[in-house]
């Protein structure tokens, strides 16, 4: 089978060099002739462990290919998989430019049957929208061909987004068509031989399922944020009230870690979009636009919390960040508590020195063109960030953090003041070393 990707961001490249993984013959495009040129050359523009190698060996083996031009491919393949950038407007819905430029791009040059699949994370009616862009172009056309539509949301992780593809626990479609079920079908088979679970539906449904299933998670992650805080007024210690309610087969333990604040593409994106898209039909999220402010409070509780402890007086201190990305195994900064922390401090007056093991890079370019881009040092290393440091900020858990050498970061740091953004460490590994200690909901 050959098949198209439009898009080679996250969601676009992960999918793209699995099919090919499994015998597909793949081809990805992308009208930024750069990033196809470095992709080509093997060079990977995101961070996800694994994937540099796949993309080389898939090319080698010439079932993975990179092209600027859809209209090259487009009927060569019997699958055109939509995986363009879905960014938010300022209202908070999704800008669907990008996914009905492909519809009009495939109803302008089609010339047989085509499966369209949005892979995009898109509000209810998209589909509709891609139909009709299609069939617009169609008409103008006067051509009579017919096509059908698709929604197939993507559930991936960052940081195990090859696992997820290649092993998923269910794959969500959407379809209208026995054909299109047969074709999606046929696609899937080979990662699900084991365990056959595609779970189809109509499409509105598919894809009010993607948003759903975020704002589940953001709702979780919101919910226990809310509780820690509370707890630390009481008196109660979050991560046994955690286990606790973890325990309940019908709660379960997943996202109910406590922290400060979610980020990354998905979750911010996804509570505005369904927020929005209730305005749109008449209906108040009210569970969800609480979701959102308890997340954008949580991302300046540190910074609350060093101003608790310097009794405001913070102006020319020296704040060392251990993490960038939104959270570990990935480059990605959007939308992360880091990045809120960094403004607040700089604007309070502070220096602030970070590390991050993958994704200084991308904050570098980032913050390039903001009022603090040469206000900010990047370390050597994560001890080299804590030198003459007025206090850490722990806000991605890496790896590499939990175990650290309260020894050395004694001795580096002015003034031996820890705020654990993750709750990775206990008060227990601290004690003796005079080291003070925050962390959320304790």
């Amino acid at each position: 089978m050959k098949i198209a990707i439009v898009g080679t961001g996250y969601v676009g490249l992960v999918t793209g060099t699995c099919f090919a993984e499994m015998g597909v013959d793949v081809t990805c495009v992308d009208i930024d002739k750069k990033k196809i040129e470095s992709l080509r050359k093997g060079i990977i523009p995101i961070y996800e462990n694994g994937l540099e190698e796949m993309v080389i060996r898939n090319q080698k083996a010439g079932r993975l290919h990179f092209i600027s031009d859809l209209t090259e491919c487009i009927n060569d393949v019997s699958v055109i998989f939509s995986a363009v950038g879905t960014p938010p407007d300022e209202d908070g819905s999704a800008d669907l430019k990008y996914v009905i430029e492909v519809a009009r791009t495939i109803g302008r040059n089609m010339t047989k049957h085509q499966l369209i699949v949005t892979k995009s994370t898109v509000p209810v009616g998209t589909a509709m929208l891609v139909k009709n862009a299609v069939q617009e172009e169609l008409d103008k056309r006067g051509l009579d061909l017919e096509f059908d539509v698709a929604s197939n949301p993507e559930f991936l992780k960052e940081g195990a987004a090859i696992k997820d593809f290649m092993s998923p626990d269910r794959v969500v479609v959407g379809v209208e068509t026995e054909r299109a079920k047969e074709l999606l079908t046929k696609l899937y088979r080979p990662f699900l031989l084991n365990n056959f679970r595609v779970i189809f539906m109509d499409i509105p449904s598919a894809e009010m399922t993607k948003y759903a299933a975020n704002a589940m998670l953001a709702t979780r992650i919101s919910f226990m944020n809310d509780v820690a805080n509370l707890c630390e007024i009481v008196g109660a210690d979050v991560n046994m009230v955690r286990k606790g309610i973890g325990s309940d087969s019908r709660i379960g333990n997943k996202f109910l870690y406590p922290g400060c604040g979610y980020g990354g593409s998905c979750f911010p994106k996804d509570v505005k979009a369904l927020i929005r898209t209730a305005k749109k039909y008449g209906y108040d999220m009210q569970v969800l636009r609480a979701v959102e402010d308890v997340n954008n409070r949580q991302k300046e509780l540190l910074y609350e919390k060093l101003l608790t402890h310097y009794s405001g007086d913070i102006k020319g201190k020296t704040i060392a960040i251990w993490g960038l990305s939104f959270k570990p195994e990935t480059d990605d900064i959007r939308e992360a508590p880091s990045l809120v922390l960094i403004e607040k401090l700089i604007e309070a007056g502070c220096s602030v020195k970070t590390f991050d093991p993958v994704a200084m890079k991308e904050t570098k370019h980032r913050l390039a063109q903001t009022p603090f881009a040469n206000k900010i040092h990047f370390a050597s290393d994560m001890y080299d960030a804590t030198v003459n440091a007025d206090a850490l900020f722990v806000v991605t858990e890496w790896k590499e953090f939990r175990l650290p050498s309260w020894e050395v970061i004694k001795k580096a740091m002015k003034t031996a003041v820890i705020f654990d953004g993750r709750n990775i460490y206990e008060q227990t590994d601290l004690e003796g070393s005079d080291i003070k200690y925050y962390c959320i909901g304790k």
